[in-house]
């Protein structure tokens, strides 16, 4: 790599953004783990719970884009830095909000320090690693998500029971990001496009949106990125609840099987999935996009076997769900390093930005929101269909189970757009940009 000698070995680089990353998940997890309590606390209802999330996703989404357009002229590693700060510090104030209104301007807060690592990051990838590497580095980087979960659902539970208050694991919370972020300080970047086997031009692209817009695979790839965060964002949102309320778990019952579903299986898809994508990558031009495509059909057709199944089959429907989401994490090592080979090595980190921005405007930010209105709807037509004139959570488990059949449908979705992308993607990829 030119001007390796110069900068922190890739190794090191992309451990210190897998733990960001980590605690990235983890920290915009804890509300999803304490919905319950939170909700009952202040007696809300399942649209309020779908508004936190709304509200968080929508200022991750609009920040990312002057945060992505800073990362692509300025140091990435300060921009990760200050991002860590603030969304960390705001995580410890997550735990004094007194009610709905400073929760919702606290997630928001949160949202826009979140929204400097990923653009910032992505592109420290592609600049770490060569096109056929790319698949599995970002398997790496993206760990964080699943084990940032993870740790959330394993942990928060057990850690409110222990406290006695939904509060504590908010304050814990804080501590880790803090010391990370004076890791990040340390490190010196590569250079933009150094692993690119052409120099990348020294002059900058004069309409960087209008030249990301022009590009086929990368509109599809985000068309594929606002079904798959719906589908994503509406089973971290309610599968607590829906746990809690339709098959009886307790609370720290839930959180641990969340932390399986989309956890466990994320620990062992990411790695795999990389691999595999890159060898694929290295003999068909469109096989890992392909290749990822095929994986969320089968994720798709898992979730629906699970939902499908009756209140008192728990385990049967936890490990079916938990199969669909071990297929459904090759779509982040398969359509990630499929944007950085379509776009300008000085737009990578714009084109993630743009990437979060659509996908978590339209997919994350509603996904949760639509799922919380089908749910406190269908809970109101079986309160009515049972003759009962008051809500129960006997309703709103009924309601919350039936609403959540939107995810394998829009999983089906993301594998057809995939497809379309890969159709499109040799072309896209052999563009000259001068």
């Amino acid at each position: 790599m030119s001007g390796k000698s110069n900068v922190t070995a890739p190794g090191r680089v992309l451990a210190l953004l897998f733990v960001a990353n980590l605690l990235n998940f983890y920290d915009r997890t804890l509300p999803a783990v304490l919905a319950e309590p939170i909700r009952i606390a202040w007696g809300l209802s399942d649209v309020h719970i779908g508004l936190v999330g709304a509200a968080f996703t929508l200022a991750y989404a609009l920040a990312g884009l002057p945060l992505g357009r800073l990362a692509d002229t300025r140091s990435r590693k300060w921009i990760i830095a200050i991002g860590l700060v603030v969304w960390s510090l705001l995580t410890g104030i997550n735990g004094l909000v007194g009610g709905f209104v400073s929760l919702l301007i606290v997630r928001i807060g949160i949202g826009l320090g979140e929204a400097a690592f990923a653009p910032a990051a992505n592109a420290l990838v592609a600049d770490l690693y060569p096109s056929n590497r790319r698949g599995r580095a970002t398997g790496v980087l993206m760990l964080g998500l699943p084990l940032g979960m993870m740790l959330a659902f394993f942990t928060t539970g057990a850690i409110a029971e222990y406290f006695g208050t939904w509060r504590a694991p908010f304050f814990i919370a804080m501590v880790p990001g803090l010391l990370v972020a004076a890791l990040f300080m340390l490190i010196r970047e590569p250079k933009r496009g150094a692993t690119d086997p052409n120099t990348a031009p020294p002059a900058r692209i004069a309409h960087p949106i209008r030249t990301l817009l022009s590009i086929p695979t990368f509109w599809l790839i985000i068309a594929s990125g606002v079904t798959f965060t719906f589908a994503g964002y509406a089973t971290t949102t309610f599968m607590v609840p829906n746990l809690q309320r339709y098959f009886g778990l307790s609370l720290t019952e839930a959180a641990l099987s969340v932390g399986v579903i989309v956890g466990v299986t994320g620990l062992f898809a990411l790695p795999l999935s990389g691999l595999v994508a890159d060898k694929i990558h290295g003999r068909f031009g469109r096989g890992r996009l392909l290749f990822g495509a095929g994986c969320l059909a089968i994720s798709a057709l898992l979730t629906w076997f699970a939902l499908s199944q009756p209140a008192e089959q728990v385990n049967l429907f936890i490990g079916l769900f938990a199969a669909g989401w071990f297929f459904q994490y090759v779509y982040f090592t398969t359509t990630y390093p499929a944007i950085q080979d379509v776009v300008p090595p000085q737009l990578r980190a714009t084109a993630i930005a743009v990437f979060f921005a659509m996908f978590y405007i339209l997919g994350a930010a509603f996904g949760p929101l639509i799922v919380g209105l089908l749910s406190d709807h269908v809970a109101g037509a079986a309160m009515r269909e049972a003759g009962a004139t008051e809500m129960s959570e006997t309703f709103r488990a009924i309601g919350l189970h039936a609403s959540l059949f939107v995810v394998p449908a829009m999983l089906l979705v993301t594998a057809l757009l995939i497809v379309l992308s890969a159709l499109r993607f040799p072309e896209d990829r052999g563009r000259e940009w001068l």
